[in-house]
């Protein structure tokens, strides 16, 4: 049962974070396009962003699957309280926080600025805080993933 709980955790872990990764890391160039005036003279910026959002926006729900299996995975080993794994779930929180308190609602914002409908009181980011914090978001995956693989002082035999 571990081995299907920890395929599972890989599994949706790859599927999940991964498109939102690419997706989150393409829209501050079709966020530029649209805050730039006479940059996207076939106004193909504002579509390719809406679905860039999209995809971030839905692989995101999906992608809470990744920790509940995590969870599963970790209590089947009994390594719940290995350091390692403490400070993957502590950088996985904070990814989390990331794409959902900053990423996500900026990405809305440049869109609902494109439409015309933006909000006085939330301007949209500019495109390089989005592209700084798509890296920050992919950073903390990418240490996340370097800890499950090394975990440094696991007993678990790898």
């Amino acid at each position: 049962m571990t081995k299907v709980l920890l395929s599972v955790h890989v599994l949706v872990a790859i599927l999940a974070i991964g498109p939102i990764a690419v997706a989150a890391s393409m829209f501050p160039r079709y966020a530029r396009q649209l805050t730039a005036e006479g940059e996207d003279p076939a106004g193909r910026a504002a579509g390719v962003a809406a679905v860039l959002h999209r995809i971030c926006r839905g692989y995101a729900l999906f992608g809470i699957a990744v920790p509940v299996f995590g969870f599963a995975t970790a209590a089947r080993l009994g390594v719940l309280t290995d350091v390692w794994l403490v400070i993957s779930i502590a950088l996985t929180a904070v990814a989390a926080a990331v794409l959902a308190m900053a990423i996500l609602p900026g990405q809305r914002r440049v869109m609902a600025a494109a439409d015309g409908s933006a909000a006085a009181d939330a301007p949209p980011p500019p495109a390089s805080r989005l592209a700084m914090l798509t890296g920050v978001f992919n950073l903390l995956w990418t240490v996340v993933v370097i800890l499950m693989i090394v975990r440094p002082g696991s007993t678990t035999g790898a």
